[in-house]
């Protein structure tokens, strides 16, 4: 039946708005959901809504509909808020919908960081502006600017914007440390900010913000989703980074990431072969074929003794790359900027 179609879309949007009652908030979302056959994930807290959820097209243009016409979103939310792409409900293994602290996990708390501090919001034209004049300055070493990637490593490691600072972190919750550890970098810099559908740099902004020490701070509305409806081959090269069952998604053609073993041009990630570790990892099909299908060394031994602990938790993190990546690195004034396009 039609909402179960193979052939559908996943949705990404978030609404920050004050939530009286979150629990009940959930609710409805989960029964709505389910009603529709979506699958993918939702956080509900009180400062507000965000999802990604896969079905068919018909399920979820009824989805977008209905939140647009929730009375807690109606006046926030719009149409253009939904970034869509193909996909559908077997880009998840489930649902998920759940009451947290924050929308984003940022670890801290929203009472004190707030969405509502957040940078000035550019439009897709305005970004790619903005990225030009300061590719050709760049180029000329006299830019006041920071393209900042608010991503994690291994986002930013397979498609990123030319010339972009990408932070060596694992997961959102460095970025706050990471930004303390280099405040020097920021200073009276004019940053350019973006993330994958804007709402890491609503919180981002804000932390960036609050420290006092940029001349100002701009982020990218709707994140690199946006911008890639608008600019499919613009300066943001390679694959977009998802978090679902399809890892990555493709506007360009550019491969920019290589592959960890032999180094050849490769970018589709797989998880990491040992059996607890959670890592992704860049193995070319040669590579894999010769068995090389772990994260790093430790886990390619790990994996040969098929270690048997009773719980997996003790494990997750546990392998040389892990203890080796310092977890909030600290950038040098001559910036490891990605490429900025001087070949």
């Amino acid at each position: 039946h039609a909402m179960d179609s193979k052939v559908g879309e996943v949705l990404l949007y978030y609404c920050y708005c004050e939530v009286k009652d979150p629990e009940r908030l959930c609710a409805w979302q989960k029964a709505l959901c389910q009603h529709l056959h979506l699958t993918g994930k939702v956080r509900v807290a009180s400062e507000g809504i965000n999802g990604t959820v896969g079905g068919s097209k018909v399920a979820t243009n009824l989805y977008i509909e209905v939140m647009l016409s929730q009375p807690l979103f109606k006046d926030i939310l719009c149409q253009e808020d939904f970034k869509s792409s193909a996909g559908g409900a077997h880009c998840f293994p489930d649902l998920r919908v759940g009451v947290f602290k924050e929308i984003v996990p940022m670890g801290i708390d929203p009472k004190i960081v707030s969405y509502k501090e957040t940078g000035i919001h550019l439009s897709p034209q305005e970004f790619h502006r903005e990225v030009e004049q300061y590719l050709s300055q760049a180029s000329q070493g006299q830019s006041d600017t920071i393209l900042l990637d608010c991503r994690n490593f291994y986002e930013s490691k397979i498609g990123h914007f030319q010339g972009c600072l990408a932070p060596d972190i694992r997961k959102f919750s460095y970025f706050p440390s990471y930004v303390d550890e280099n405040l020097e970098l920021f200073k009276d810099k004019r940053v350019l900010m973006y993330c994958t559908g804007g709402i890491r740099c609503e919180r981002g902004s804000a932390y960036l913000r609050s420290k006092a020490v940029c001349r100002e701070v701009y982020q990218l509305k709707g994140g690199i989703h946006k911008y890639l409806e608008e600019f499919p081959d613009g300066f943001y090269r390679g694959k977009l980074f998802v978090f679902d069952d399809r890892y990555a998604i493709c506007s360009n053609e550019d491969i920019v990431s290589a592959c960890r073993y032999c180094g050849t041009l490769w970018d589709q990630y797989k998880l990491c072969s040992s059996q607890h570790c959670r890592q992704l990892v860049l193995t070319c099909p040669s590579c894999r074929n010769k068995g090389l299908t772990a994260c790093c060394p430790v886990c390619q031994e790990k994996e040969l003794k098929v270690t048997s602990r009773a719980s997996g938790q003790t494990l997750k993190e546990e392998c040389e790359c892990t203890r080796r990546r310092p977890r909030v690195p600290i950038e040098h004034a001559s910036q490891r900027m990605l490429d900025t396009g001087k070949d």
